[in-house]
């Protein structure tokens, strides 16, 4: 009977232990990793929403940046942290698209991040030289038919959000277009001013202060509305029916954490987007800030990796 009462006693006290824990968290610093360098973009976003998140849980968060392999290193770092909310990522569309590019990965995209919520999304803008003869998409897509892959155009790398917009639109356009990657920074920007290579494909921080000093030209934003931080600059869809890329950031913990923390870290993070201040600075980055449920971002993860995946096969990409 003492045995009995002892496992009894042993049971009850695993059966509360996550409730306890959720009553008393956080009672620690909080860990927020992303997969890309400091000081860019995604570190600068990751520490205005820490900073606002860290009010409202009460313990600082401490971003920490793991970037490698497209974002592979920050996610597998992340799923060997323990379940208690002590460790939250910053996933971006990359995420969709690595869950293609890769024969073996070492977690699954789908199954184990604990989804909490959506915080931004972008367009990328598609750009020309100033002085180059195609003024506009159409022209572009109409050179493009008349000369099959003599077209270039940027990317951050083979695999890329980027890289595969590009094959994107030429699917729908019906046009071949060469892609020419590059490892990011401001080559991409520079060869294209020089002529070296036709089209630039990315983000508005980087595209609009040359289009707004006259260097470059906006053919195209790739939202499906008209954005405001591209003004005068035509959707791709106005010229290629349909077409629509919206590169995304949201925020996962570790799968099997307690269902409380995960709804607290859900909160706060939402609260934190919804605070003007905080939506003011990440709209200076080029980003919409939208926030969800953990539901809605889980779907749309699942359905970015369907969509990328369908592009990388139709392209052609074999899996490294």
């Amino acid at each position: 009977m003492k045995w009995a009462l002892k496992l009894m006693c042993c049971m009850a006290a695993v059966t509360l232990a996550s409730p306890l824990h959720a009553q008393d968290y956080p009672n620690r610093p909080i860990t927020l990793l992303h997969g890309f360098g400091a000081g860019g973009n995604a570190d600068t976003m990751a520490r205005i929403l820490g900073e606002a998140m860290s009010k409202g849980l009460g313990q600082p968060i401490l971003v920490e940046a793991k970037p490698g392999a497209s974002g592979m290193l920050a996610s597998e770092t992340m799923t060997r942290a323990a379940p208690d909310g002590t460790t939250m990522l910053m996933l971006t569309a990359a995420h969709a698209t690595t869950a293609s590019l890769f024969k073996t990965l070492k977690y699954d995209p789908n199954n184990d991040f604990a989804m909490l919520t959506t915080i931004a999304f972008f367009p990328y803008v598609l750009a020309v030289a100033g002085d180059s003869p195609y003024r506009n998409l159409a022209e572009l897509i109409a050179a493009a038919k008349q000369k099959p892959g003599e077209i270039t155009y940027t990317s951050v790398g083979v695999g890329s959000v980027p890289h595969l917009t590009g094959e994107l639109l030429a699917s729908q356009a019906g046009i071949k277009l060469t892609h020419v990657p590059y490892r990011g920074g401001t080559a991409p920007t520079t060869d294209v001013l020089a002529g070296r290579v036709d089209v630039l494909i990315d983000t508005q921080t980087v595209s609009m202060p040359q289009i707004t000093g006259g260097k470059l030209r906006g053919i195209g934003v790739t939202s499906k509305s008209p954005w405001p931080g591209t003004p005068g600059i035509p959707t791709v869809a106005e010229t290629v029916p349909g077409f629509e890329v919206e590169t995304w950031i949201g925020l996962v913990t570790v799968q099997n954490t307690p269902a409380p923390i995960q709804a607290r870290l859900h909160d706060e993070a939402v609260k934190a987007l919804a605070n003007p201040e905080v939506a003011a600075k990440l709209r200076t980055l080029g980003a919409a800030v939208r926030s969800s449920t953990p539901d809605e971002m889980r779907k749309l993860v699942r359905g970015e990796i369907e969509r990328w995946g369908k592009v990388i096969k139709n392209a052609g990409i074999e899996p490294r």
